[in-house]
């Protein structure tokens, strides 16, 4: 089949929205979906086709030739590259339909339907990549569409804050991958996956001095230097500790959004560009470490901050920090298919979630505040039961998606090795976390006593189908994608260190399934009696736990560590250099060029009066002046 159809047909939607998106307006989903939809059903085909052992490389055009650096455009078609065409634009095509009603009426209806599309073209050309150039242009095209995306409503200051913040913060993990691929191009002389791959275990025994320039010496693994240097992008993309902090405020954008970029689709490019260069962080341990803690670091503050957030969207955005830190864990540990499975299987549930919190945002007037929701279970049936299923699949509850991929993740993690065990427990005490804060959730936002204002409460109503709709497949979606064998299809070309591929029949995986289950339905249970039975207990218990209480509410203080060790800083120094370098010497030297013309021109106005005799005297006194020169000379 023509696999370049699959990214060309949304970029079609984008440039026919960007030329004429203004004359096309409100009916700009005529354009975009049946764009994404057809993109979908390749997408299948071409699942089907690697399933059946097909496996591609495209080149479409050479884009630089400089002696021996050859670089090419292409498309890579195997099994990992077709899970995530299918994620992406499943994902994707719900989000097209549902923004259909959530956007309906709002002033940039067709710009928002011509970035959406852009995005889903960036990150298809993104999973499709052949090197690691093409790999780096996507990756930077994708960040371009978050800003734009979260910054749509820019007449807001919250969503411009929002907007910067995110690119800012990925541009610092985006120039250490930057510095990565350098070192690839520096030590491989190619950018092509294959060739990389093909030579990475003779690099393997080569050491980098980082002090050369200083006059100093340290040595380092050029490998792992390469490894955590490209490593520090996904930090970045995949808002892993510290570079997590954009993803909370980029709920800012419109709900749509915040399921396609920022929960199922962009933030998960990190964890494919691990699993993708996996040939590369096989054979550097330390690189392997480094990504395994980062990843248990980031599931366990993500976790322990949304326990205690009343915005609706910041708790499922702390929700996917912390999964996203579980699946970053799996690839460090060397279980990359198990990483990629639960990261399918999220995609469905949190995409569900999200529209699910979009859902109850419209139908609340752009309410956010959950303290402001409650007893909405009977007025919003279909958000309600589809926000339970997806919170069962992202507690793990048996027979969801997410417990079957979160348990094949955490005997995964297991069986790597005494740091595997050590992580591995940590992900399973994670997962009453999970479950506590999900239906915290469910519970504050649907069940009890309405605290909807009065007024909006007598207008209460479900959404409309196009949104519901969307809801009710993701909702199969977060039970069906369990069953599709995805760690299967994968174990064969994402292999662990040494080219082992981790066994999941291991010593203690039942123990670890039923753990993991049975601290799930404790969290839901110790939720239900919290919220429902004992309202009034987590006021008195987080006066109890004060110090703990304001910790996690106030995310550990990361964002204002920032400001004072950063933003401030920056801010007191630009201060500092417009007065001393921008007030004082450039607007100094243009200021003074200025006034020396005039002064020159003032000058000059004395020597032309206008006067015949002043001229007449003028021409007398150069005459003596330059006869007495002759003269003296």
């Amino acid at each position: 089949m023509t696999y370049e159809y699959i990214p060309l047909l949304p970029f079609a939607a984008f440039v026919i929205l960007g030329l004429f998106g203004h004359w096309i307006k409100d009916r700009a989903h005529l354009i975009a979906v049946p764009a994404v939809v057809v993109s979908f059903l390749l997408s299948v085909l071409t699942f089907m086709d690697v399933a059946g052992g097909r496996h591609t490389t495209i080149p479409l055009y050479t884009w630089l030739t400089s002696g021996d650096l050859r670089i090419e455009l292409g498309l890579h078609v195997d099994r990992l590259t077709a899970v995530m065409l299918l994620l992406v634009t499943t994902v994707s095509a719900l989000v097209h339909v549902y923004t259909i009603g959530y956007m309906h009426g709002e002033r940039g209806y067709a710009r928002f339907f011509a970035y959406i599309a852009l995005f889903t073209f960036s990150m298809l050309m993104l999973v499709m990549s052949d090197n690691f150039l093409q790999l780096f242009i996507f990756w930077e095209a994708v960040g371009l569409c978050s800003y734009l995306l979260i910054g749509h409503w820019y007449e807001r200051e919250s969503a411009r804050r929002a907007a910067t913040k995110a690119f800012i913060v990925n541009r610092i993990g985006d120039f250490g991958f930057m510095l990565g691929l350098l070192l690839v191009l520096l030590n491989f002389g190619s950018l092509e996956y294959r060739h990389v791959f093909a030579q990475a275990a003779d690099l393997k025994g080569q050491t980098s001095n980082l002090l050369a320039l200083l006059g100093g010496t340290w040595e380092v693994s050029t490998l792992t230097l390469i490894c955590l240097l490209l490593f520090t992008g996904a930090v970045g993309k995949s808002a892993q500790v510290p570079l997590h902090v954009w993803l909370p405020d980029a709920m800012e954008g419109p709900t749509p959004i915040s399921a396609l970029i920022h929960a199922a689709t962009m933030v998960t490019a990190g964890v494919f560009m691990v699993a993708r260069l996996s040939p590369l962080y096989n054979l550097s341990a330390t690189a392997m470490e480094v990504v395994a803690v980062t990843g248990a670091a980031t599931m366990v503050l993500g976790a322990s901050i949304a326990l205690t957030q009343y915005d609706i969207k910041r708790v499922v955005a702390y929700s996917t920090i912390s999964q996203l830190g579980y699946m970053i864990m799996a690839c460090g540990l060397g279980a990359y298919a198990a990483g990629i499975y639960h990261l399918f299987t999220h995609g469905a549930f949190k995409a569900l979630l999200f529209l699910g919190c979009g859902s109850v945002i419209i139908a609340l007037h752009h309410e956010q505040d959950m303290r402001r929701m409650g007893g909405l279970k009977e007025k919003l049936p279909v958000t309600h039961w589809t926000f339970v299923i997806g919170s069962l699949a992202l507690s793990g509850f048996p027979l969801t998606a997410g417990f079957f991929s979160k348990d094949e993740l955490l005997i995964g993690a297991w069986s790597a090795g005494a740091l595997g065990k050590v992580l591995a427990v940590l992900g399973i005490a994670t997962t009453f976390l999970t479950a506590f804060y999900s239906f915290r959730l469910v519970f504050v936002t649907f069940w009890g006593e309405s605290r909807v204002d009065p007024h909006q409460a007598g207008h209460l109503h479900e959404t409309p189908p196009v949104m519901t709709v969307p809801l009710v497949i993701l909702a199969a979606l977060s039970i069906i994608t369990g069953y599709l064998g995805i760690s299967e299809f994968l174990t064969p070309v994402l292999p662990g260190p040494g080219g082992v591929r981790i066994s999941h029949e291991v010593p203690g995986a039942l123990g670890i399934m039923v753990t993991a289950t049975l601290l799930g339905l404790a969290g839901i249970a110790l939720a239900y009696l919290l919220y429902v039975r004992s309202p009034g207990l987590p006021d008195r218990l987080a006066q109890q736990w004060r110090r703990l209480y304001e910790l996690s509410f106030n995310k550990w203080y990361v964002d204002e560590a920032y400001d004072r060790a950063v933003v401030r800083p920056t801010f007191r120094l630009a201060d500092g250099l417009w007065s001393k370098m921008d007030v004082a010497f450039i607007d100094g030297a243009v200021n003074g060029i200025a006034r020396a013309i005039a002064w020159w021109g003032w000058l000059m106005r004395l020597a032309q009066s206008g006067q015949t005799q002043h001229y007449a005297l003028g021409m007398a006194a150069g005459a003596v002046l330059i006869l007495t020169f002759y003269l003296l000379w």
